[in-house]
């Protein structure tokens, strides 16, 4: 509320972890003088909030808070020194940042200092914050003055580094007694790196009841988990003499459903069920390039089922950089597989260059974890199982570090046919892998469960 005294609404959102547990949640706004409207003066507020169903409500004991037009920053908590204006998100290519350190007046500091790593402590470096008598003016052309009527210093730095997704800090102050710290309580200041999800599903080749309403779900799934690159496969449009349907093509209604379509790579096999072209699609936030398809199987026969296509493209992913993605369909073990999965790795190998962050083969290969199929994969010693890495470590281990001679033992109820496999030289690693599209989880869409798996660089 302003001083004309009208109450306004303003949502507060998420914005990062703090040390203990705790949350950091923002809230802004932007108001301009106009000629029919004038700057609200001196601003009362208050917060509401809500926990598990219960509803909180702070008004400073019903005298609600208060911020004086022009008058910068208030500590909190009795506190000396305070990181302010944290963002724990980067921009794509930004090699800058900016720390302000509000620092209480009577605490009288010489020496404000930020004590920072990209290499997990090994080696520290130090960066001085500077104080500025005509910050606000400068910076945001307010009137404040440094230090305000509230008691508060501000001191900023900067640091510069063209990895900055690897930086930590903390912040030191100093004045001839002693030294206090802002660490994050014990956790320091990083950035949330950017994360890459990835999405594969079979589709079932129009084979679902209610199929239509099932398309809506997959879309809304991929916008509420923020998926950033979906491989389908079953891709499935009508025959029409063997012409197509775009309008009919399942990924493509999909992607239209999007609160905002991706990028798609399509292409077909053979025919599926007798009325569909049958293959398989990429789906991606990013914009895709070198786009691709290949025939591993043997056979290209459009009329026969084990005619294989796999289709590529490569993704440029801010902060991790060029990704090259497969999606995938193969054979079973009768129907060609080792042949298929051969080509599949001689062609991805061809395509792999020196930019590359990492190679992920993606979708439905029709072998389960503990078959000949399986093994062929594990004896190249080139693609590991993504799933297996996140959800049982020490499995994961033993099969494709260890190579345990016994190693099909551990996966005998493993029934997986789905899969990343991940080029082992790649520079990513998984962070979490789960099952979508169960009973518990969005419902059932297709015969085949959906598999979710977040990657950061390492």
């Amino acid at each position: 509320m302003g001083e004309d005294k009208i109450w306004h609404t303003l949502s507060a959102h998420y914005h990062s972890l703090s040390g203990n547990g705790k949350e950091y949640w923002s809230a802004s706004v932007n108001l301009y003088l106009t000629e029919e409207l004038s700057l609200p003066g001196n601003i009362e507020f208050n917060i509401r909030y809500r926990v598990l169903e219960q509803e909180h409500f702070l008004n400073n004991n019903g005298a609600n808070y208060l911020s004086e037009a022009d008058s910068g920053i208030s500590l909190i908590d009795q506190s000396s020194l305070q990181n302010v204006g944290f963002k724990n998100k980067l921009r794509a290519g930004q090699k800058t940042i900016y720390v302000t350190a509000a620092i209480k007046q009577s605490f009288h500091a010489k020496k404000v200092t930020i004590h920072w790593t990209t290499d997990n402590w090994q080696t520290i470096r130090k960066t001085a914050c500077h104080f500025k008598r005509q910050h606000w003016p400068k910076v945001l052309g307010s009137h404040a003055r440094n230090p305000n009527q509230y008691g508060t210093q501000v001191w900023t730095g900067k640091i510069h580094h063209a990895e900055l997704f690897k930086l930590k800090y903390a912040i030191s102050c100093e004045n001839s007694e002693q030294i206090v710290w802002d660490n994050n309580e014990g956790h320091n200041y990083s950035f949330q790196r950017e994360q890459l999800k990835v999405l594969i599903l079979n589709l079932h080749c129009y084979q679902e009841e209610n199929q239509d309403e099932k398309f809506s779900i997959i879309a809304k799934a991929i916008d509420e988990l923020n998926i950033d690159i979906a491989c389908f496969q079953e891709v499935a449009e009508y025959w029409n003499n063997g012409q197509g349907d775009w309008s009919s093509n399942s990924a493509k209604i999909i992607n239209e459903r999007l609160s905002k379509p991706y990028h798609i790579h399509n292409d077909w096999s053979h025919l599926g069920f007798d009325q569909y072209r049958e293959g398989v699609a990429i789906l991606s936030r990013y914009p895709l390039s070198d786009h691709d398809s290949l025939y591993v199987s043997d056979s290209h026969d459009i009329y026969d089922i084990n005619s294989r296509k796999v289709i590529t493209a490569r993704v440029y992913v801010p902060f991790i950089g060029y990704i090259q993605v497969y999606s995938v369909h193969l054979s079973w073990l009768e129907g060609g597989f080792q042949e298929q999965f051969q080509r599949l790795s001689v062609w991805a190998e061809h395509k792999q260059d020196a930019t590359t962050k990492a190679t992920l083969l993606c979708g439905d290969f029709n072998i389960t974890a503990c078959s000949a199929g399986y093994q062929q994969v594990v004896d190249l010693d080139v693609y590991e199982d993504q799933y297996l890495a996140v959800n049982k470590q020490g499995v994961f281990n033993q099969v494709f570090k260890v190579h345990d001679a016994q190693w099909q033992d551990l996966l005998a109820d493993d029934y997986r046919i789905d899969y990343i496999f991940m080029n082992k030289n790649s520079e990513l690693k998984a962070m979490s892998a789960s099952v979508i599209f169960t009973d518990q989880d969005y419902g059932r869409v297709s015969d085949h469960c959906g598999y979710l798996m977040t990657f950061e660089a390492l």
